[in-house]
């Protein structure tokens, strides 16, 4: 079989005119959507910070995380910070009242193995980090086959991994609000 030019380029000029089009739709789709996008993220990660600071009415931006406020009272702090879970980044919102106690964490995004590690996300979990911020370097720590004390939380079954990553964020978050706000009155 003999190819000539013709035989040849016209599937080419076909296939590249699809693809100029669909690339254009995909575009324009995008283009369109982009800010509804954008202000559903806002919208959710406002809703997230009332999760894991309940008693905060709005909040201000600073200096890489949110300080919560009821009126012109200070109620807390929201931190959002990340640790390497077993699927991929754990990114978490930590909640800590101006007194020193994490009021709530909510998972923002993961890549973790549904079943197991993506139970991370429930509520039953992620109570378990309501308690005073740690007095020491060690911060909040994993235990597996014992009732957690204060300073521990009990890892899930099957996916201590991810029990670590979202402990280890936390642990983050308890130590961006040491240094900048446990002098004002908390721990």
């Amino acid at each position: 079989m003999k190819l000539d030019a013709k035989s040849v380029l016209a599937p080419a000029a076909i296939l590249f005119v699809i693809c100029v089009v669909v690339a254009a739709a995909l575009a324009g789709t995008n283009a369109l959507t982009e800010d509804r996008i954008a202000q559903a993220a806002l919208e959710k990660a406002e809703e997230s910070r009332m999760v894991v600071l309940p008693g905060a009415e709005s909040f201000e931006e600073a200096d890489g995380h949110f300080v919560g406020k009821s009126g012109s009272d200070t109620v807390g702090y929201v931190f959002e910070t990340e640790a390497k879970g077993y699927g991929g980044t754990v990114a978490v919102m930590t909640g800590i009242s101006a007194e020193g106690e994490i009021t709530g964490v909510v998972i923002l995004s993961h890549s973790e193995t549904p079943g197991l590690g993506a139970n991370a996300e429930k509520e039953s979990f992620r109570d378990q980090f309501k308690q005073p911020v740690a007095n020491s370097a060690d911060g909040i720590q994993v235990v597996k086959f014992q009732a957690p004390a204060e300073g521990e939380i009990q890892a899930m079954t099957g996916a201590t991994i991810t029990s670590t990553a979202v402990t280890n964020a936390v642990n983050d978050a308890i130590t961006m609000y040491q240094d900048a706000y446990a002098s004002e009155g908390g721990n």
